[in-house]
């Protein structure tokens, strides 16, 4: 066994919550019922993403929603549209990649809150429901496709559509193949596994395939991990929303550091800027939470 030192703990610090005029107080949809067992949702937060200017965007699934959160943590409403968007990555900048559940990838204008179609379906076929994304330095866009498998259903998709709009699929036996990102050398892929309860590694080959994919980490509790993250040094960061904790774990999957956020806090992503500053969607209760790395 690795001779270790105990994981230092920490406590999130509430950046910013979300303002009283944007809470639809009472609300429900059909992904409220479906994914919140029916209880009133006044949001739902994920997708955090920095720009160069040090904005932070994140999405608002049930409702169908895309903000913007300044450095003095001020909300600006970026798009509203018929869609459920969850992920999102900047692609230059002026516009948003967006894995939205219902419309798979959707992309969003950030000056106008215009929204186009990226990629729809595959092969006329729809998606079951993608859910996260990450990019290499080569343009190509990783992406899961979770809908609502599980143990019970372990047929989720994690795919990679090339730069040139080849749409390749890498592993279709996924149970809830959430948060996805890539080494920072880029030669493995991590995807964070809900309903399983743990992430995986798959190394890249040559060809773009995946091989050898095993468990990185293993974790426990009612929600499994869901976004993922690297910090500046690399490590992994892991969110657990059914433990309302953030690991950062160093090359053998051990924790460096445990984020605590609070039991019944959903910490759902988490958004890293070049000064180890991270931002956390604490989604159920409208609010980013926050820690210097």
């Amino acid at each position: 066994m690795f001779p270790r030192n105990p994981p230092k703990v920490r406590d999130l610090e509430v950046f910013s919550s979300m303002p009283e005029k944007f809470r639809r107080r009472g609300g429900s949809n059909a992904w409220c019922a479906a994914n919140r067992g029916g209880l009133p949702t006044e949001a739902f937060l994920e997708g955090p993403v920095l720009d160069g200017a040090g904005n932070l965007y994140v999405t608002d699934i049930p409702y169908g929603r895309i903000f913007r959160i300044d450095a003095k943590g001020e909300w600006a409403l970026v798009a509203e549209y018929d869609g459920e968007p969850n992920g999102m990555k900047l692609v230059g900048e002026q516009e948003l990649l967006v894995t939205d559940y219902r419309n798979g990838l959707v992309a969003i204008d950030i000056a106008t809150g215009r929204v186009r179609k990226h990629l729809a379906r595959r092969n006329s076929e729809s998606f079951k429901g993608v859910n996260d994304l990450t990019l290499d330095a080569g343009g190509n866009v990783y992406f899961t496709d979770q809908g609502q498998t599980g143990l019970h259903d372990p047929s989720g998709r994690v795919y990679r559509l090339a730069a040139d709009g080849r749409l390749d699929l890498l592993i279709s036996n996924a149970p809830s193949p959430n948060g996805i990102v890539l080494s920072r050398d880029e030669r493995f892929l991590f995807v964070a596994m809900t309903r399983g309860n743990c992430v995986w590694r798959m190394p890249i080959m040559a060809d773009g395939s995946v091989s050898k994919a095993g468990k990185f980490f293993t974790s426990h509790g009612p929600s499994g991990p869901d976004g993922l993250a690297l910090d500046p040094q690399g490590h992994l960061i892991v969110c657990n929303p059914g433990l309302g904790v953030a690991w950062i774990l160093d090359e053998y999957a051990e924790p460096l550091q445990i984020l605590q956020a609070g039991r019944g806090i959903s910490l759902t992503n988490v958004a890293v800027h070049a000064s180890g500053m991270a931002y956390f969607t604490d989604s159920t209760n409208s609010r980013i939470l926050r820690a210097q790395l």
